[in-house]
């Protein structure tokens, strides 16, 4: 049960005064649903702004306070993607360009009539010979002397939504604010010089105090580490099963390769964990092709020696149906019983499936997120695999681990390798394995760069290639344009690309990416893995989990477009077989230094693990901390620089308040249960009970 002292920040956002039906939509579009969601909204930025007398005072970029007279109003075409122009004239008669992007323009008809002075607050900037204020922040009739803070919060909008109408709602959240105990440490306080908590979230709104934000990072960061904690406590608090086999079928596999170190220290280290009572809770990193399959197909078939039963969980039907059909090769001398099961199994093969689970004759199980349904039940379920970690939540997990007699052995794996400054952000709960080394045999990837301008030149090797017998993966960064958006207009659209080259190679060319059906996204895929289409044109939905030996060349358009991580995984996709692969990394024409900098290193390495520090060290942790999936929240408060510096003194302390200062029954742990319903780690809260 929430502790009563929150129930003021969980009431609901329609509480708030001025949110009515309409505003609700934009509100839950930024995740703002409880006033608790307001208080954490945080500005993105502050800005100071000059009140001119006329534009030529302004200087182009600046931010301004500017009294203009709206002149004309001029509506984009039908079907265009332009803005809705107001334009409006200064005191000293020059002409500037308020400009409006899809359903914002409607209040600027009201807001702005013809002849009538408003004060207006913005960016000035300048599209061709015109000066133009791109989504005023303030339009005001009467005064603008509130405009001038120096410090005023910029907050992340949606449609329909304003910084004035946010900042009220963030000052009725504010004034809500409950006194709640402190859960930190009085001499890590007074050390760090931190406000108490709700003069933490009034300083972080009225300015860009940096220890109040550090105070709601660290905040953040205990409440994550804690429920980390929490989960490897319950692990340890199951009643698990020691699991021996006897090699038997692991002596019957007929691997067409040697085991690298790597592998055969994970293998080891997997092994050591399953002869224990207390349930196995291990993350296995390996690089692109590094060979986890094969170290997991270990554990599954300990656990089938000893009497049990095997699940590997993928997140995708066609990674689920990839991995099946790999396994089964392998398992072919062993005897062992393996099935498939996925959402579009159906009547008689999937009842068949269900009481193979239950009488055990179906050892071996691999499927989507179908294998932890309330209908699916097993016999004696003894160790679970879940690949592509990432892609699934704790809560998830914890699901699919309640399935056994006794809490099962659970091993994850991830391709997407993870710097070690974030690992115990995401998998604080886990002992570790990492693949570091690549099999013997796989050959280097030639990488090249390519300019834009010789994309036909690319186009007429791909026809090369293609008659030569192999196949090949074209890449675009999007599904289609997208309307409004001119800034994403110059966008490769995997659409628009895959009708231009099914011009020219007609039915050899499929189409794949994650707006289509789930049939029709299989059906293409099926038709590149037996040879029927030679050329696979997508988005990154092909990131993980396709493996097609005879495709060798990778195209990559807008490269400069994605992080390395996913450069890198992308380019994994080739390179899976006995011929040399190339990938080409297609440029537009103006780079930043950033964008230089991540294409030149993926020329110069194939190593996961440097490429996934450097995408670090280049871009920031977005990618890596903000897309936590299925009901997982990344961290929206903490940025990279405070998870670096901040994580390991939260997650110290969650240590020490879990294990000498009394867990979450004493005073201070009474308090800290607070913070796991704050930043909802609700599979932390599921736990709390057994805290």
């Amino acid at each position: 049960m929430r502790p009563e002292a929150l129930n003021p920040l969980f009431a609901e956002v329609q509480t708030l005064e001025g949110v009515g039906p309409k505003l609700m939509k934009p509100l839950e579009k930024l995740g703002l649903t409880r006033v608790k969601d307001i208080a954490y909204h945080l500005p993105e930025r502050f800005v100071s702004r000059r009140m001119v007398a006329d534009l030529d005072q302004a200087s182009e970029g600046e931010q301004v306070i500017i009294a203009l007279t709206p002149v004309e109003h001029r509506a984009p075409r039908p079907g265009s993607r332009g803005p809705y122009r107001v334009l409006a004239q200064d005191a000293a008669g020059n002409i500037c360009s308020l400009n409006w992007f899809g359903k914002a323009a409607y209040g600027a008809k009201k807001l702005l009539p013809v002849g009538e002075a408003r004060w207006i607050a913005g960016r000035l900037d300048r599209y061709g010979d015109m000066l133009q204020i791109v989504h005023p922040d303030h339009i005001e009739v009467e005064s603008a002397a509130h405009m001038g803070r120096m410090s005023e919060p910029v907050y992340r909008l949606s449609d329909g939504l304003t910084q004035p109408r946010v900042g009220d709602f963030v000052e009725q959240a504010l004034a809500r604010l409950p006194e709640l105990p402190e859960w930190i440490e009085p001499s890590q306080l007074e050390r760090a010089g931190w406000p108490a908590w709700a003069a933490a979230l009034r300083l972080a709104h009225a300015g860009s105090d940096a220890k109040a934000r550090d105070r709601l990072a660290y905040d953040e960061l205990l409440a994550n580490s804690l429920a980390l904690l929490l989960v490897k406590a319950d692990g340890r608090r199951r009643r698990g099963q020691a699991l021996i086999g006897d090699g038997a079928l692991r002596a019957k596999l007929q691997l067409p390769f040697g085991l690298t170190g790597a592998q055969t220290r994970s293998i080891a280290e997997i092994e050591g964990d399953m002869v224990q009572e207390a349930p196995l809770l291990r993350l296995l990193q390996g690089d692109v092709g590094a060979g986890k399959t094969v170290v997991a197909l270990n554990a599954m078939l300990i656990a089938v020696e000893a009497g049990k039963q095997a699940a590997l969980l993928a997140p995708t039907e066609i990674l689920a149906r990839q991995h099946f059909e790999t396994l089964r090769k392998m398992l072919g001398p062993t005897g062992v019983e393996i099935a498939l099961l996925t959402g579009r199994a159906k009547g008689r093969e999937r009842e068949s499936i269900l009481m193979g689970l239950l009488d055990g004759s179906i050892q071996l199980l691999v499927g989507t997120h179908a294998i932890f349904q309330d209908t699916v039940n097993y016999r004696d379920l003894g160790v679970v695999v879940i690949d592509e970690q990432h892609r699934f939540g704790v809560a998830q997990r914890l699901a699919l681990a309640a399935k056994g007699k006794r809490a099962p052995h659970t091993l994850a794996m991830t391709a997407t390798p993870i710097p070690r400054s974030l690992t115990l952000a995401q998998y604080g709960e886990m002992d570790v394995s990492r693949l570091d080394e690549l099999p013997p045999g796989r050959q280097a990837i030639d990488t090249r760069v390519v300019p834009m301008e010789r994309i036909e030149e690319v186009v007429a090797g791909i026809e090369r290639h293609l008659a030569g017998g192999s196949q090949a993966y074209w890449v675009c960064p999007m599904v289609r344009e997208i309307d409004g958006a001119p800034d994403l207009a110059d966008i490769a659209a995997a659409e628009a690309r895959f009708a231009g080259l099914k011009e020219q190679f007609g039915e050899a060319v499929v189409l794949v990416h994650g707006q289509l059906r789930p049939e029709v996204k299989d059906a293409a895929m099926e038709r590149f893995a037996t040879g029927q289409a030679r050329l696979l044109v997508a988005t990154t939905v092909i990131e993980v989990g396709v493996d097609v030996p005879s495709a060798t060349l990778m195209v990559i358009e807008q490269a400069e477009r994605f992080g390395l991580a996913q450069l890198h995984q992308l380019r994994g996709r080739v390179g899976r077989g006995a011929e040399k692969s190339t990938c080409l990394l297609l440029r537009s024409g103006q780079l930043s230094e950033t964008g230089r900098a991540r294409l030149a290193l993926m020329r110069e390495t194939q190593d996961g693990f440097r490429i996934a520090e450097e995408d670090l060290a280049l871009r920031g942790g977005g990618e890596l901390l903000g897309t936590r999936q299925s009901g997982e929240a990344g961290f929206r408060i903490a940025d990279l620089e405070q998870v670096q510096r901040l994580l390991p003194v939260a997650h110290g302390d969650a240590r020490l308040l879990m294990e000498r200062d009394g867990g979450l029954t004493s005073p201070r742990g009474e308090a800290a249960r607070m913070l796991l319903y704050l930043f909802e780690r609700d599979w932390g809260v599921q736990l709390l009970r057994g805290g």
